[in-house]
This record gives C-alpha cells, structure tokens and sequence, in this order.
C-alpha cells in the first residue's frame, strides 16, 4: 500500500511510500513546500520528483509535514519540520535497512529543510534542491556542505529569485571534494506551470548519471 503512518516528533506523520522488489535498493525522501502556503505532499513539483526517482530505481517516500493534512501538530517555523524530515528518513530506513544509498529531495521550503537534514545525515550521499528560497532563509550553514548535488531553478522564478539562487550555488561550488550542479529551466516560474517537463528531465538526468557513476560527480 503506498498510503503509509508513522510515529513523528508530534504524534502520527502521512505519506506516501513506493518501494522497489530489490532489497538493496537506494532510497529517497522527498520534501514538500511550505505549509502555511498551501504546501503538501502532493505538490506537482513533488509529486513528480517522487515518481522520477522511483523510475530510477529508488524506494521513495514523501509525507506531509506536521499539521498538513492527516499529519498531527502545528506549525514550528521550520524546527519542528526538521525534526519531522528526521523521523521520516528513520522510517524509510527502517523499511529499506539494505539501501545502498540515500538521497534527499526538496522543493521550495522542502529544499531548505533537505540542506538541513543533510547536514545531520552523514548516510544522505546526494541532494536535489528545487528552488530553493535561498532570499527568504538562511542557508550559511552548509558549511561545509557534505554532499554533492543538484541546485535546479526557474529563470523566472519571482518567490526565489535567480540571483540569489546563482550566489548560493556559486558559494558552494567553492568547496572542495564536492561537486554542485546548477541548472536554470529557462521560462519556468517558482511553480514550474512552465518547464516542468525541462526540470525533471534535469534531475532525472542528474540522478542517473550519479548512479551509474558516483566518482564522476
């Protein structure tokens, strides 16, 4: 059943979890936009990065953060949420105990709180960060940042402007023994209405060759 419930921080989390027949296959986990502006799980920007990476061959769980539809408590600014993505990566661990790689995809809010998760998850091995609101939050940090991974924004994004997208992704690229890949889907808004086909293209793109090369990134 692809409808799952699970222990959270705050009472019970819903999501959504597709696994693969391999036991050994990789896993991902996939964060929704932010709550109080109608994000959830079942955002199209999510909802297709959940299916994308279920093609390339992971076991992929979602969820809706707390207070989001069957998802218990209220609102935390973020905190509360991180502590959410936390439990939800316990889970799906829990699920796939011989995963041979973990990876973490957000969107918008989602993104900012997957760099977070990232940073307590030395097991996550790579990132899909869509547009993320780098002029809204704090993103210093990722300092270092521990993985490798995709930045993917819209060229016309008017919640999470290109620019501030290009500074953080170029401050990353500084660091050494990391590989940050940054895309721009020319015509695409902060939703992708336009060129959603183009981004996941991107990251599907992104993912598989990771996957088929882990040194090359």
């Amino acid at each position: 059943m692809p409808e799952i419930i699970f222990p959270g921080p705050e009472g019970r989390l819903e999501g959504r979890y597709h696994p693969q027949k391999e036991r050994d296959a990789p896993i991902a986990l996939i964060l929704h936009p932010h709550p109080q502006f109608g994000g959830t799980m079942n955002n199209k920007v999510v909802y297709n990065l959940h299916y994308t990476f279920h093609r390339l061959g992971f076991s992929v769980m979602r969820f809706n953060f707390r207070g989001v539809g069957r998802s218990q408590g209220e609102f935390d600014q973020g905190i509360g949420e991180l502590s959410d993505a936390a439990s939800a990566l316990d889970h799906l661990q829990h699920l796939c105990p011989n995963a041979r790689s973990c990876y973490v995809a957000g969107f918008s809010f989602g993104a900012w709180i997957a760099m977070q998760l990232l940073m307590r998850r030395p097991e996550i091995a790579g990132f899909v960060s869509v547009a993320p609101p780098a002029n809204m939050y704090d993103f210093s940090f990722l300092a270092p940042c521990p993985s490798s991974g995709l930045i993917i924004n819209g060229a016309a994004d008017r919640i999470a402007p290109p620019a501030d997208v290009e500074k953080l992704a170029a401050k990353l690229k500084m660091q050494k023994g990391i590989t940050i890949t940054h895309t721009v889907v020319p015509g695409a808004s902060h939703f992708f209405d336009e060129g959603m086909d183009e981004m996941i293209g991107a990251v599907e793109a992104y993912v598989a060759a990771r996957l088929a090369d882990p040194a090359a990134v």
